[in-house]
């Protein structure tokens, strides 16, 4: 038996403490805040969707981001809402829906959510459980004729602790698309290539070799002691035009 229990406003003071130490929450089978249990509802996946997107465009403040339909046929609506409590935080406020069949060909439709406050801090003053509150009691009003509580969902269910806890930890592991904060670019440094030494041999001494730094100029490199062949020529030197010989003669006098 835990003593804790006997503690007085124990339960007060657990919700205190999640408001002040946690900016995410979700909805279980046995949550710390009653409002945050799964619901479930006895009609099709596609009215609850709808009656969610219907509300999502129509509060101030929310705004429907996307919806997609996951295999297995779970189907993700995923809202922000501004905050006003938090001078404009941003809350992304994310619902799963699942349908499935009971055992009288009747449809049940599943509803978990969960919401996470963009904000440094480790506590968003319970402001996140708020949001998705407001969206499940809305449901709960809309749907109160069709409200299937737990003991009923048990006998109607075919499987109901597996699929139900199995769609709970698939929806509660998936991640949302925020990012605390931007990773700093990191500097790239450009350095100078280091210069490359290339050795030949030269005509004369063919076992020596000597070393010399590469330049814009092209070395011809001898291998095997053979002689180098003579560079060529410069373009300026060949345009050159050649001198012009002068023969002189000279004239004998006759004695």
């Amino acid at each position: 038996m835990d003593l804790s229990s006997f503690l007085p406003f124990r339960d007060e003071m657990v919700k205190v403490y999640h408001c002040l130490t946690n900016n995410a929450t979700h909805t279980s089978e046995k949550p710390v805040f009653s409002e945050l249990k799964v619901r479930r509802y006895s009609c099709p996946l596609e009215d609850v969707s709808d009656f969610i997107v219907h509300k999502t465009e129509g509060w101030v403040g929310w705004e429907l981001k996307n919806q997609k339909t996951a295999v297995g046929g779970m189907k993700t609506i995923r809202t922000e809402v501004s905050s006003f409590a938090l001078l404009g935080m941003k809350i992304d406020v994310t619902f799963g829906l699942i349908e499935e069949t009971d055992l009288n060909g009747r449809k049940i439709t599943t509803v978990n959510g969960k919401a996470h406050t963009k904000i440094d801090s480790k506590g968003d003053l319970g402001e996140s459980r708020r949001m998705l509150r407001m969206m499940l009691v809305a449901l709960d009003f809309e749907f109160r004729p069709q409200i299937v509580h737990e003991d009923e969902y048990i006998h109607r269910s075919i499987d109901p602790k597996h699929s139900s806890a199995a769609f709970e930890h698939l929806f509660n592991e998936s991640t949302l698309e925020h990012r605390p904060s931007t990773p700093k670019a990191k500097t790239i440094e450009l350095k100078k290539p280091a210069k490359q030494a290339i050795e030949f041999k030269s005509s004369k001494n063919s076992g020596e070799t000597v070393k010399t730094p590469a330049s814009s100029q092209a070395i011809p490199v001898v291998q095997n002691g053979a002689p180098s062949s003579a560079p060529e020529p410069d373009v300026e030197e060949a345009k050159k035009p050649a001198k012009p010989k002068i023969t002189v003669i000279s004239l004998k006098k006759n004695s």
